[in-house]
């Protein structure tokens, strides 16, 4: 699995995002995933809410689903996931809050639709991703809000480990993992490399969406006697 990432212009509210990235990755291999943060998705969508006004509890509050204080910031429970401030970034934001894109998994598609189009590729995902803090862990991973055209999921449940015993529980989240990855290679600060295209990506391409596919419901969660959400 190879991933590059992508240097492109300073992107702006309401800048077109299929050009923009089209521009700066002439060509893609049959059979890649494009990345994109939320952020760019969300300021090519216009997902920019002005300071004025307005406070970052109060967006929060809005934005998320519940919420809760915590020692560095509001964390909220919004589109399935513990998320600090609701998604809500101020980074490199012009002076706004950028909020996250209304619904990623829509977005990943009409990207999709945009990227086959324009490479003529027939094979090919497309992956929104945004930076993620996990309980207990200093720094931050990559985790996919939305994406289309690949399978998010590997389910090993069924299947025999090395010693023969099925599997009951195991699934791997191919989505997050890639995301993740990319977070990586494409950085946090001013590298000004918010897309990525990963090439052999070990993932089984679709042409349907799985909106929903990863998410667990709350009563059936692992952590849930912690977290009393």
């Amino acid at each position: 699995m190879r991933i590059t990432p992508i240097q492109t212009k300073l992107i702006r509210l309401n800048d077109d995002l299929v050009k923009i990235v089209i521009k700066a990755l002439p060509r893609v291999k049959e059979g890649s995933v494009i990345v994109a943060t939320s952020k760019v998705v969300s300021l090519s969508e216009g997902r920019v809410v002005k300071k004025t006004g307005v406070t970052l509890e109060k967006l929060v509050r809005k934005e998320g689903e519940k919420v809760w204080p915590s020692k560095h910031c509001w964390l909220a429970l919004k589109d399935g996931l513990l998320i600090p401030n609701a998604g809500i970034d101020e980074s490199n934001a012009f002076g706004g809050f950028i909020l996250w894109p209304k619904d990623a998994y829509h977005s990943a598609r009409r990207l999709h639709s945009a990227f086959t189009r324009q490479y003529k590729v027939k094979r090919l995902g497309v992956l929104i991703t945004d930076s993620w803090t996990m309980p207990l862990r200093h720094g931050v991973i990559g985790i996919a809000l939305g994406y289309y055209g690949f399978a998010g999921q590997r389910n090993y449940i069924g299947k025999k480990d090395l010693m023969g015993r099925r599997l009951r529980m195991t699934k791997v989240s191919a989505a997050d993992c890639l995301a993740s990855a990319a977070v990586l290679a494409m950085g946090e600060g001013n590298e000004r490399t918010p897309v990525a295209v990963i090439e052999d990506a070990p993932v089984t391409f679709i042409t349907r969406g799985e909106k929903g596919k990863l998410k667990i419901h709350p009563q059936d969660d692992i952590y849930t006697s912690v977290l009393r959400i």
